[in-house]
């Protein structure tokens, strides 16, 4: 049996206890449930590449290599090396109830930290700040922003960025007609096939999906962005021992130039599985957050 399959049939069992693991959640801390069970189960993404996907069996990714720091800093502060990392898909549309229900302690993905979410979960520092840009067909007339008005857009469901383009091309005063993927990958096929003009979601993943796509030539993004989006690990709300680990272990590998290492491990240098160079230098938003961390969202 993989360990992916291990930790499906992990989900399914716990989803069975939900009422019991959300008391227990609400109950008993982080540390606790962790000290308790001996495991940290992580939330991991299977194609938010490069941040957190699938090669084989196992999870990698620049959001995977951060929370292995954080695992990390958990055993150190619980005294117990031995502490089993159990890796747990989720999805746009599961992460933040599994979090809530006690099944995953951490969500290890490509999660936009924002206000709204707040009310919902907890974040830590953050850890990249994406551009949110458009993917269209090579042949596409779509240059610019305004020239979706008529057009079908595609977003991922369970994520932010339909609200926030159905705020831009409102304000803009722009009609669009909307679409929800499954996935981010459904997304994207679903310009590749005609059924929308344009994926909308943030630029590092789209370079990363449209990379790894069977036919990345007939997809290219347009320049302009709607917004940027910052993203950060994730955990449950009212747990501030918790969370003084996660941030903890952020602000050190800030001020060390690990977290630095680690993006040009992912964004800068060939990445599995076909050694392809997304070639996204870190922004500046980016850097000045590395000098002065936040955890605020937008």
């Amino acid at each position: 049996m993989t360990g992916m399959l291990r930790s499906l049939l992990l989900v399914i069992v716990l989803a069975a206890w939900g009422p019991l693991a959300y008391a227990q959640g609400v109950t008993q801390s982080t540390l606790e449930k962790i000290r308790e069970y001996r495991a940290i189960y992580v939330g991991v993404r299977e194609a938010s590449i490069p941040f957190s996907y699938m090669v084989g069996d196992e999870p990698i990714g620049y959001s995977i290599d951060i929370c292995e720091r954080i695992t990390d800093a958990i055993k150190l502060a619980l005294n117990d090396p031995a502490l089993r990392v159990v890796k747990v898909p989720v999805t746009s549309s599961s992460r933040f109830l599994m979090l809530q229900a006690g099944t995953v302690d951490l969500e290890c993905g490509s999660t936009t930290n924002t206000k709204i979410r707040q009310q919902l979960v907890s974040f830590g520092l953050t850890t990249f700040v994406s551009g949110v840009k458009a993917a269209v067909r090579q042949d596409s007339p779509i240059r610019h922003i305004s020239d979706l008005d008529g057009k079908v857009v595609v977003t991922t469901s369970g994520t932010s960025t339909e609200r926030m383009v159905r705020s831009v091309l409102t304000m803009r005063k722009i009609n669009g007609l909307f679409k929800a993927g499954r996935s981010h990958t459904h997304s994207l096929s679903m310009v590749v096939s005609r059924q929308a003009d344009a994926f909308v979601i943030d630029d590092a993943l789209l370079s990363g999906l449209i990379a790894n796509s069977t036919q990345p030539e007939k997809l290219r993004i347009i320049d302009e962005n709607f917004g940027y989006e910052p993203y950060s690990i994730v955990m449950r709300r009212d747990d501030p021992e918790f969370k003084k680990i996660i941030d903890q272990t952020l602000r050190g590998m800030m001020q060390s130039g690990e977290l630095e290492r680690i993006y040009a491990k992912w964004f800068m240098s060939p990445i599995p599985p076909k050694g392809i160079k997304l070639n996204l230098p870190m922004s500046d938003l980016l850097k000045a957050l590395i000098v002065n961390p936040s955890d605020e969202g937008n």
